[in-house]
This record gives structure tokens, C-alpha cells and sequence, in this order.
């Protein structure tokens, strides 16, 4: 096996030491250099798995360099070395295509994970021709041949192969979990955990303890230690899905692991680091909510370094068949049943429908018409789209009694926020304004499970 090839790039002999002294120790050929002329030439003459760069260079920016070597030499991933709590610079060179980053002073621990993810990323085989391009979009769980699917397929490609923090826009049903975890499963932290946790899910008083962990005893009810979400996934990805449901006094604290890579557990004196990457989503505007006041201004920078955004699914009407087809197959083997048929006028129907759960809804609604289908063919009468239920209920005789009505009304609407939070009956009160204990009696009373 040829032994992997590191380029160092700063202009202090002491940190270039430090640096060669840490990858040859790990079986990493080191190469040292002292300024951005001299990097370019290296780069020129030989091949490379890595690079580590300084920030400031004496003949130019170490930003320069990146953009250099992502167009010039696009398989060996570049980590930036930047001065401590210069997090401006840093998020300029995640954005520039930067792998990651690491502050002064040196942390060897974290150095030595940034290092073997890297060397692991260049390993990674990656499609270079149509065909190979054309199937791996085949396979890939993020379905569609629109143009608004393609791009975002080659926004994840390139993505998987950064450690930067990304920031999956889109409404609710357009797939950000399905998005984070191909970012996840495409780069070099496949083989450890990708974790995924419901912001909005997680009770207040609970939450600081659920995301950093708690020793035991330090609140009533901490009967044994409690690691949290940040360690559950190091070394992998921790997906905070409707981040904008954080409170404001966890935003300061989630801003600060992400930025020093350290986290303290409930009740504990001691900072632990961590190696996570953070993906996070949420289906609400946050700019905008940084305008009221209720998102930090700097967490927002922090974790929308690079956004992803997901088209709704009637902005690619085109995909429809293909997803219809794929989640009919799906039932089909799922029940051990003969596949449903979806007719000309039915898909007509779905297409000129809006969506505003998109591909959930889809699902939903696929999922719905096939459990009561008689047949195997669906017709437009079978999908009992929510604008037939609506003509359905206005062409009802007024004499129905109008308890009923409220009834059916109030069912409805606990369904479509259950549909919502995928069935998280917690998320769901909280949308819906009741308690716990309210929704549970309700789902009771109209028979909902």
C-alpha cells in the first residue's frame, strides 16, 4: 500500500515541525513549505492526499490557495490551520470549499481526526464519467430526474466531501433528513453514527441534558450519567432537524460546542471534545427569524455556512411518476401484495395537485388510497385528494348536526400535525397548542393510533 502524502503550508518552522512530527507518526509522508509560490510548485511536480495550509501566507491567503487547488488539483482535500477565534475566517474558508478547519494552537486530538477523515476522503472513489454519473443518480435515494433534483444530487456530491456545516432548507415533507444523511453516507464519516434528533421534540428543561449530556445527580432524576447526543455521534453526524425550535439560551450554547468543539455535560466541571459534524434543517424562514430576534444572528452564520435547499414537490411535477411508482412498489412488497396501478387520470390528478406536505404527503396519500382499494387500480374517486374532501364536505346536506362537523374538523387537523412531526405526538401537541395529555385523550376519543 503507497504510503499517503501530506503538503504543509505556513510559514512558522515550529508549527511545520509540529505538523510533520504528527503525520509521519501516523504513516503520513510529510512535505513542508513556507509560502504559496513554493506550495504551487510542489503541487505542480507531485501529488498530494492532503494539504494542510496556514491562513496568512507571507506572498498571499491561504484562501487563495484553496480556490487554487480545488480548480486546479480537485482530489486532495485542503484543511486550513486559522488563528484562535477567528471564526469569520474560517467560515470564509469553509465557503471558498475548505475540508475543515483547525485553530491555533494546535489540538493534537482533533488534528488527528481531521487528518485520517481526510485521508479517508481521498480514498473515496468518485464517479467521473456520464455513465458512471447517470447510474450513481439511479441508485440514489433521492429520487428524480428534474433538473431542480439534479442540481440538488451534485450539491450533495460535493457536500459529502466537506466537513463544513450545512444548512438543509426546504418545507416540511421535501426529504431534509434523506438530504442530511446522503451528505452523511457519501463522505469519509460513514462508518461512524449519523444521529438525528427533533429540536422541537425535546422539552426545554431537558434539552441541555439531551444534547451535552448530564452527570449523575445533578438534577433530580439523573439517576446515572448520560452522555448525550454530541458523543453519541462523534466522529459522525448529529442532525438537528427544526433547529429554529431551539430556545435562545441553548442557541448560545450550541453556537459555542460548534465553535470550540467542546462540550460540558449537566453538572459536570470538565470540557470534553468532540468531533461531530453538524447538519441541521428546519422548515421555517430564519433569516426572517433572525430579524424578530428569536434566531441568533451568529449561530445563523454558523450553521448556514453552506445551505442546501430542497425544491417542493410542485416545483417538480415531472419527478411525481417516478416517486408514485417507487412508494407503490414499496407497499406492494411491504404487504407481500400484487402492486397497485396508478391510472392516467389519477396521475394527472396528482400532478395538478399543489402538495403543500410534498413528498410526504404523496406518501400519505398513496399509502391511504392503497389500504382501502378494493382493486389494483387507482383511479382519481380512490386518492380522496384533500380538494375532493373539501367539494365532498360542502356539497354535504346541512342538516348534518354541526358537533359532527367540528369533530371531523378537529380530527383532520390532529392528523395533518401528526403527519407533520412523523407522528411525534410530543411535536404534535406543541403544534397544535394543547398538552400531552390533551392529544392522547383526543387520539382516544377518534379512534387515531
Amino acid at each position: 500500500m503507497t504510503q499517503p502524502t501530506a503538503l504543509i503550508v505556513d510559514d512558522e518552522p515550529d508549527i511545520c515541525e509540529l505538523l510533520e512530527i504528527t503525520l509521519i507518526r501516523m504513516g503520513i509522508d510529510a512535505h513542508s513549505v513556507f509560502d504559496m509560490t513554493t506550495a504551487q510548485k510542489l503541487l505542480a511536480e507531485q501529488s498530494f492526499d492532503l494539504c494542510l495550509s496556514d491562513m496568512r501566507l507571507p506572498d498571499g491567503n491561504g484562501i487563495d490557495l484553496v480556490r487554487h487547488i480545488n480548480q486546479t488539483y480537485p482530489q486532495p482535500p485542503v484543511a486550513m490551520i486559522t488563528a484562535h477565534g477567528n471564526m469569520e475566517l474560517a467560515i470564509e474558508a469553509l465557503k471558498a470549499g475548505t475540508f475543515d478547519f483547525v485553530s491555533k494552537p494546535v489540538d493534537l486530538d482533533i488534528l488527528r481526526k481531521l487528518v485520517q477523515q481526510a485521508i479517508k476522503l481521498g480514498k473515496q472513489e468518485t464517479p467521473t464519467s456520464a455513465s458512471q454519473k447517470s447510474s450513481a443518480s439511479e441508485h440514489s435515494p433521492m429520487l428524480g430526474h428534474s433538473p431542480p433534483m439534479q442540481h440538488v444530487r451534485q450539491l450533495i456530491d460535493k457536500l459529502a466531501r466537506s466537513q463544513a456545516p450545512v444548512y438543509v432548507s426546504g418545507e416540511s415533507g421535501t426529504g431534509k433528513e434523506l438530504a442530511a444523511r446522503l451528505i452523511h453516507q457519501q463522505g469519509p464519516r460513514a462508518d461512524h453514527p449519523f444521529v438525528a434528533v427533533n429540536c422541537g421534540a425535546i422539552p426545554q428543561e431537558l434539552m441541555e441534558s439531551e444534547l451535552f449530556g448530564h452527570k449523575k445527580g445533578s438534577f433530580t432524576g439523573a439517576t446515572n450519567d448520560h452522555q448525550g447526543l454530541f458523543l453519541s455521534a462523534d466522529g459522525g453526524t448529529l442532525f438537528l432537524d427544526e433547529i429554529a425550535d431551539l430556545p435562545l439560551h441553548m442557541q448560545v450554547k450550541l453556537l459555542r460546542a460548534i465553535q470550540e468543539k467542546h462540550i460540558r455535560a449537566v453538572g459536570s466541571q470538565q470540557e470534553i471534545p468532540i468531533d461531530t459534524r453538524i447538519i441541521s434543517a428546519t422548515h421555517k424562514d430564519l433569516a426572517q427569524l433572525v430579524e424578530s430576534g428569536d434566531f441568533r444572528e451568529d449561530l445563523f452564520y454558523r450553521i448556514n455556512v453552506i445551505e442546501l435547499p430542497l425544491p417542493p414537490l410542485r416545483e417538480r411535477i415531472e419527478d411525481i411518476p417516478l416517486l408514485a411508482q417507487h412508494f407503490l412498489t414499496r407497499m406492494a412488497r411491504e404487504s407481500n401484495t400484487k402492486k397497485s396501478k396508478l391510472s392516467s387520470s389519477a396521475l394527472k390528478k396528482l400532478k395538478g395537485y399543489n402538495f403543500p406536505g410534498n413528498i410526504r404527503e404523496l406518501e400519505n396519500i398513496l399509502e391511504r388510497s392503497v389500504t382501502l382499494l378494493e382493486g389494483t387500480d387507482l383511479e382519481v374517486d380512490d386518492l380522496h385528494l384533500p380538494s375532493s374532501q373539501k367539494s365532498l364536505r360542502q356539497s354535504e346536506p346541512s342538516t348534518r348536526p354541526l358537533g359532527s362537523k367540528m369533530e371531523q374538523v378537529e380530527r383532520e387537523a390532529i392528523i395533518e400535525a401528526l403527519e407533520e412531526t412523523r407522528w411525534n405526538r410530543t411535536a404534535a401537541a406543541k403544534k397544535l397548542g394543547m398538552t400531552l395529555r390533551s392529544l392522547r385523550y383526543r387520539l382516544e376519543k377518534f379512534g387515531i393510533e
